[in-house]
């Protein structure tokens, strides 16, 4: 689905200067990821250039594979096809952000059905099995401000698979969770993600988490450079 060589993203110069690069990925339907690595690593770096929301500085190769159809994203860049690129976004990826990003003047059901309202897919009862799934069917008339941490992180998890997307990106969902809830959360986001093949990339710190979830490991080692600066690499999987 995704294929990745060579793909380089700076930002800064001299001491202040950080770089990360990314050797080799490919991500294929079904694959369930962990993005591993200390504060200030990359992960969210990485994860915004997977979302198709930050342009790569260099790419020997940058493509989204959707059946027969591929996108060479560095070259949509390039030319400045934002549009093009936004559909890829809006319909092939859902992104869970750590502080879940809801709006707080919808209701839960209205958060949940948001994507699939926009892509004008047809109400066909996929919210309301997305949140008895995952534990929030007693909340769908409530407002984000009503529920607790961990009830917003699940409708937040519903939002980001309501329109079954094709890669699923989670910048740290469980961060703000006690353990026990991170566990659950964790489960019912990869058991969903799993039944409708999703490919899942889940930044986290929890490395007893993700290896109890069952999560391959992605890591980004970091290491000064001569000029001050940080080069962040990620290590080719498997």
């Amino acid at each position: 689905m995704l294929s990745l060589r060579d793909v380089r993203k700076t930002r800064g110069t001299g001491s202040q200067r950080y770089s990360l690069v990314i050797p080799h990925l490919e991500l294929a339907a079904g694959q369930q990821w962990a993005l591993l690595g200390p504060s200030g690593s990359g992960k969210s770096t990485l994860l915004d250039l997977l979302a198709l929301s930050l342009s790569p500085d260099h790419a020997q190769c940058f493509d989204f594979c959707i059946g027969n159809d591929r996108a060479d994203i560095s070259e949509l860049w390039r030319k400045r096809r934002t549009n093009q690129l936004a559909a890829l976004r809006s319909r092939h990826l859902g992104y869970v952000l750590q502080a879940g990003g809801l709006l707080g003047y919808l209701d839960v059901r209205r958060n949940i059905g948001l994507s699939r309202q926009l892509l004008e897919l047809p109400d066909d009862g996929t919210v309301e099995r997305l949140a008895t799934q995952l534990e929030i069917a007693d909340q769908l008339d409530k407002r984000p401000c009503a529920l607790s941490v961990g009830q917003r992180q699940r409708v937040s998890c519903a939002r980001a698979l309501a329109h079954a997307p094709r890669l699923l990106l989670a910048d740290e969902p469980t961060a703000a969770l006690d353990p026990l809830n991170a566990g659950q959360v964790m489960h019912l986001l990869l058991k969903q993600a799993r039944e409708n093949g999703t490919c899942c990339v889940i930044a986290t710190h929890d490395e007893a988490l993700a290896r109890t979830s069952g999560l391959t490991p992605l890591r980004i080692n970091c290491q000064r450079d001569s000029d001050g600066g940080v080069t962040a690499k990620l290590e080719e999987a498997g």
